[in-house]
């Protein structure tokens, strides 16, 4: 039997080489699988990835509204410079400049605090509990308070400020004693607390008649105001020309006082009223 020869082909060095030296594939370990990534991580980057843009643009918008709350000008222009602080209970003495309220030291002269406010000037200004009432010339009323270090409140006088232009502020404040300030126009008799500006009481003049705010001489606990009436008729009633009032109101027989302390648990019930002209 003839046997075919059978050509047997050897494998090149370089082959064999790179077998023996090849890595073997390292499978895992039986039981064991490649770390998946943390469920806890995945959850922290979603929540930043979602949250973190909004929560940046809050503070931001916050940052913005405060930066303009404090740039915002005050809506009475007011102007408070202290130039030297006082200890103790020394009451400056005051006076009314060009363009300010300033209160100095009636010893020395020397400033203490002014107030000015933008576009606009002081008429007047009397000392009341130890504040500064002053009266601008848009018709304004202010408290500042002794120190001046801050304005207490502000009171507009309706329609006030076109004849206080022409007329000027003389005798338009009046305190009524200690705890009010009664403001005299020709049209009305404004009664306020000192204490807060809490607006107490309202006197309208009589149809046809007028308050003449430097025509008022204090009697007593009374403040006596004229209130002159061209169209009487030709009734020659002095008397009637004269209202007499103080802290509660108009000084009648018949008046009910009213309630002008602050609201508290023992005094609920602190009114103002409307007086009828009389």
């Amino acid at each position: 039997m003839a046997v075919a020869p059978v050509e047997v082909a050897a494998p090149h060095p370089q082959d064999v080489f790179r077998a023996v030296t090849a890595p073997a594939a390292v499978a895992p370990a039986p039981g064991r699988s490649a770390p998946p990534h943390s469920a806890t991580a995945r959850h922290h980057f979603l929540f930043v990835r979602r949250f973190l843009p909004p929560a940046l643009a809050l503070l931001l918008a916050a940052l913005l509204l405060a930066a303009a709350h404090q740039a915002r000008p005050s809506p009475f222009g007011d102007h408070i410079t202290v130039h030297a602080r006082v200890d103790g209970d020394a009451r400056p003495s005051l006076r009314t400049a060009k363009d300010a309220v300033e209160a100095y030291d009636e010893a020395t002269g020397r400033p203490r605090w002014s107030y000015a406010r933008e576009g606009h000037r002081p008429l007047a200004v009397v000392p009341a509990r130890g504040d500064a009432i002053a009266l601008w010339d848009d018709g304004l009323v202010t408290d500042t308070a002794p120190g001046g270090n801050a304005v207490r409140w502000h009171r507009a006088l309706p329609g006030a400020a076109p004849w206080l232009g022409t007329q000027g502020g003389s005798g338009v404040l009046r305190p009524l004693g200690a705890r009010m300030l009664a403001v005299v126009t020709p049209q009305r008799i404004t009664a306020y607390r000192l204490a807060d500006g809490d607006l107490r009481w309202v006197l309208p003049a009589r149809r046809g008649c007028e308050f003449v705010p430097t025509r008022a001489v204090r009697h007593g606990r009374a403040l006596l105001i004229a209130q002159p009436c061209p169209d009487d008729g030709g009734t020659d009633d002095w008397t009637a020309e004269i209202i007499a009032v103080d802290d509660l109101g108009r000084i009648a027989p018949d008046r009910t006082p009213l309630g002008n302390e602050r609201h508290t648990a023992e005094r609920p019930k602190a009114e103002k009223t409307v007086a009828r002209p009389r």
